[in-house]
């Protein structure tokens, strides 16, 4: 099967990073001044020369959005199942080498987590969970969707790369949308962030999402984990997928979300620091290059840009998120993957996309249509 692997190898990453930083001025200019743009033409939104034209950035991406979503924030929660990981990884609280007291929530506790957040009106639920794929597989998550399914519209999963046949499974459940980031697309440096695990498996990972558009999944979501290498490059890497899968699996959707290093239980300190401002230039990068993709912001990010952010570009938000098994309700004090930053109420950032003109939406479809 044909994957993105034959179209990654087409690209070197220090030849992009050359191109990304010796833009100028003028292709700028002929970028913003274009009907239609390319992946090669988000490269150039992404370049350093494209940072003084933000303000025209961030008004074509308002005037984009509104014209292909409307005024509409579609708002969800991460539900964490478990925190059990058999990967090393050096930016993740989960790690398998951090002494950590582990737990997996049980049916009983599934389904209390749940209420709690029917309680706060959610009714779009992102389950998340650590890579333990003997502990935590897939007859683990088809269990836990069948619980939830009662609760909830819409069920989308963040968990461990799976086969073609468990994510068909998984689409067979009434899972709407599989969220899996490269982490980096750097190659030469992924075994050093992933040292131990299945997850060391760079080009398994890679394809994952081939196989998720070949089971027929409604919607993929992907992302890089800005901080590990250069947030440009990386992205630039990430658009490139996004732009082949478009065309292979032309009936899927896609999203894009940005998680940028927040601290968490014995992380390593963030490679390259990404300033809010080069956050807002990539949220309108995409933005401009790609007028479908659905762009989503978590609470990794604080109030003040989330607040700022509403109307440039963003479709999906989360609110309220709890990064620990039982967060809600079962067990507060499990560890969390990783700290939140705005930790407002739901009902408070609802008001807050209200206050911006726009409308919180806690369902906005159904299968049976």
């Amino acid at each position: 099967m044909k994957t993105f692997k034959n179209t990654f190898l087409q690209y070197d990453w220090d030849r992009i990073k050359d191109k990304i930083y010796t833009t100028t001025e003028q292709q700028v200019k002929s970028v913003l001044n274009k009907r239609r743009r390319t992946v090669e033409d988000f490269m150039v939104l992404l370049s350093p020369a494209a940072a003084p034209y933000l303000e025209t950035m961030a008004q074509m991406a308002q005037n984009l959005t509104q014209k292909r979503f409307g005024k509409v924030i579609q708002m969800y929660a991460p539900l964490y199942l478990s925190n059990e990981c058999q990967n090393i990884c050096t930016y993740c609280g989960f790690s398998l080498d951090n002494k950590i007291r582990r737990k997996t929530l049980s049916n009983t506790e599934i389904i209390i987590e749940a209420m709690a957040l029917k309680t706060m009106g959610v009714n779009h639920v992102l389950l998340v969970s650590g890579e333990a794929n003997k502990t935590v597989g897939i007859e683990y998550f088809l269990n836990a969707i069948k619980l939830l399914r009662p609760y909830f519209a819409n069920i989308s999963v963040e968990v461990q790369p799976l086969s073609q046949k468990e994510y068909q499974s998984l689409h067979d459940a009434g899972v709407h949308s599989v969220l899996v980031y490269q982490e980096t697309y750097h190659e030469a440096v992924y075994k050093e962030y992933h040292p131990k695990g299945k997850k060391s498996n760079f080009d398994f990972r890679l394809d994952t999402p081939d196989r998720i558009g070949e089971a027929g999944l409604h919607k993929i979501g992907l992302g890089v984990l800005l901080g590990l290498e250069d947030w440009r490059v990386d992205s630039f890497f990430n658009a490139l997928h996004i732009d082949y899968l478009q065309k292979q699996y032309w009936q899927t959707k896609f999203s894009v979300s940005f998680p940028r290093l927040r601290p968490a239980e014995g992380i390593i300190e963030p490679n390259f620091i990404m300033s809010d401002r080069d956050l807002l230039q990539l949220i309108c990068a995409y933005r401009i290059w790609n007028e479908d993709l659905e762009i989503s912001v978590s609470t990794r990010e604080n109030e003040n840009f989330r607040n700022h952010v509403i109307p440039l570009g963003v479709t999906t938000m989360s609110a309220a998120s709890k990064t620990n098994p039982g967060g809600y309700a079962v067990d507060p004090q499990s560890l969390e993957q990783f700290e939140t930053s705005d930790e407002r109420s739901m009902e408070e950032v609802k008001n807050i996309i209200r206050n911006s003109g726009y409308d919180p939406v806690m369902k906005d479809w159904d299968k049976v249509f």
